[in-house]
């Protein structure tokens, strides 16, 4: 982590960023009835994760702080994944290998948002 030079260099970020575009996309496309209601949840959310990423790495020197801020990037994960099972669920999704693509993707980065948790818990940037 070390050799970062700003929150753009985070795979973390870049992933949620990607992912954050394609759900937008993504909602655009939903029946009218869900544009504004899980539609607008699930780009709220998926970009939430984005720039809780982001701020949460503007305060990197703040240990308490960062943690708090990547821990809400997870939570904000978990939502997206939610609503994005809810869209499939309800059939308001019907494209079934968009919905196991990105929840693949959202699962992944549930997984590298823990990482980087972890890492920021046990070797916090400003402890060289």
């Amino acid at each position: 982590m070390s050799a970062l030079k700003n929150y753009k260099d985070l795979k973390v970020y870049q992933l949620s960023k990607e992912l954050a575009i394609e759900i937008h996309k993504m909602s655009l496309t939903l029946p009218k009835y869900e544009l504004y209601e899980e539609g607008s949840q699930i780009r709220r959310s998926s970009k939430s994760i984005t720039a809780n990423i982001v701020e949460g790495y503007g305060r990197r020197n703040y240990k308490n702080e960062f943690i708090r801020y990547i821990t809400i990037s997870l939570t904000e994960c978990n939502e997206t994944i939610t609503h994005l099972e809810f869209l499939f669920e309800t059939k308001s999704l019907t494209n079934e290998e968009l919905f196991t693509r990105l929840n693949n993707n959202y699962s992944t980065l549930g997984k590298m948002l823990n990482k980087f948790l972890y890492a920021i818990t046990t070797k916090h940037l400003s402890e060289k």
